[in-house]
């Protein structure tokens, strides 16, 4: 006698319907945290500047190895708590596509959080857009969801054609026509 095996769909993110499954989910580029690196790199500079100066204008009592290393240690993790909210805004960041709707989910800082949610058959057309050398080298470009509301543009996206490709797919084997215009 064989029994029959039930299986609960797999919920990957919290406000999934029941009878929702997930297509393809994707985050903006790492460039987006160009910034918070930048000072955060310079934040590793702080501490043995720091030191290099006391040995300048104390030479006489110049400082220890130990506070070289405490500092440089000090400067690592300051620049690391420099970096922290960027790669949050960066990880918590994501753009999920179901087989009903289109949600982007975007971390502003530690503490606010904005979701906008699309239903598919909204979509009019997928544009995207790859502009300057920068874009280019990195792989990095901005695509534009033209719905009947309005436009959602999502800038710093990895591999946008790649990405626009995927979601025209999807929007296709749903049976939803897009017009694509590049």
């Amino acid at each position: 006698m064989a029994s029959a095996v039930i299986q609960t769909p797999v919920k990957y993110f919290e406000d999934q319907f029941d009878d929702e499954v997930v297509q393809l989910v994707f985050r903006k580029h790492p460039i987006m945290m160009r910034k918070g690196l930048i000072v955060g790199m310079l934040a590793w500079l702080v501490g043995p500047v720091a030191v290099l100066i006391l040995t300048y204008v104390k030479p006489d009592n110049p400082p220890s190895m130990t506070m070289f290393f405490a500092s440089l240690v000090g400067s690592v993790l300051l620049g690391c708590l420099i970096l922290i909210p960027f790669w949050i805004s960066w990880y918590f960041s994501v753009y999920i596509v179901t087989d009903q709707r289109f949600i982007q989910i975007t971390q502003k800082g530690l503490f606010t959080r904005s979701v906008v949610d699309i239903a598919l058959t909204q979509i009019q057309m997928i544009n995207y857009e790859i502009a300057g050398l920068q874009e280019t080298l990195l792989g990095f470009g901005t695509i534009r969801i033209q719905t009947y509301v309005g436009e959602l543009v999502i800038h710093e996206v990895h591999h946008p054609a790649k990405t626009a490709k995927k979601l025209q797919l999807i929007l296709r084997d749903l049976g939803i026509t897009a017009n694509a215009l590049q």
